[in-house]
């Protein structure tokens, strides 16, 4: 596979402290990549690089082989990167389909005049979450209502909507229990399956080798190493983050 994300020599700091020291971090095509480290590693800021948030003070991004500046979140959404955060930023008491499209709505003329066109919203709404095997229906619901792994289906689809290539999840399990972590889990192999690349934050260990296909190490501000989790413990790899061989 290719590579549809690289980062190269990325360095960022904030005044004295250094949050990003020459951090390399590339990413193939259709694959699940986690990103992991411990606190201060540096996880959050290359992350806030990708997706437009933050600019490299020094460092290339490159998309599809391309050379990309990504000045904000709209650049990174252009180029095909879509970043869920860990809350989401959904609505609660707004419906699923008026937050998949929020921002985006679609709209139809009536004698001329520009309305929204609720019923395409649905439709659209629908199509999204069968393609994640979903079993949610009715478009109509609030999102108030929804579990946890619902409403990260929700989001999922948000991006999907963006015609996001590359989908960043930020500890998407965080605070999830048992049942709803399967859930998110399952969500992400049913990304892979429909060729979008996922990038993974999480300090659950479990969740990383359960899912991905390779993981990048951070420690310091610098890239430790990217490693194929084929055959990884979660015990090897939190050894591994934690400074050990």
């Amino acid at each position: 596979m290719s590579d549809i994300l690289t980062v190269r020599n990325a360095r960022k700091s904030y005044g004295a402290v250094k949050a990003l020291r020459g951090a390399d971090l590339s990413v193939a095509a259709g694959e699940v990549h986690a990103l992991c480290g411990d606190n201060g590693a540096g996880k959050s800021t290359l992350i806030k690089l990708v997706s437009g948030v933050e600019r490299p003070d020094v460092g290339d991004i490159h998309v599809r082989g391309e050379k990309v500046r990504l000045a904000n979140p709209h650049d990174a959404l252009a180029a095909g990167i879509a970043t869920i955060h860990q809350d989401l930023g959904l609505a609660p008491r707004m419906m699923i389909y008026q937050n998949i499209f929020m921002g985006s709505e679609l709209e139809r003329r009536v004698l001329g005049v520009k309305v929204l066109d609720r019923a395409a919203m649905i439709a659209r709404s629908q199509d999204f979450l069968i393609s994640l095997n979903s079993v949610m229906r009715d478009m109509t619901a609030k999102v108030e209502n929804l579990s946890g792994g619902q409403r990260q289906a929700v989001a999922i689809c948000r991006a999907l909507r963006w015609k996001a290539e590359i989908i960043i999840m930020d500890e998407p399990t965080a605070a999830l229990g048992v049942r709803e972590t399967e859930e998110v889990m399952k969500l992400i192999r049913r990304l892979k399956e429909n060729g979008v690349t996922v990038i993974l934050i999480s300090h659950n260990m479990h969740d990383v080798v359960a899912v991905a296909d390779r993981v990048t190490i951070l420690r310091g501000g610098r890239t430790e190493a990217s490693l194929s989790t084929d055959g990884l413990t979660s015990q090897a790899l939190s050894e591994r983050i934690m400074g050990g061989a």
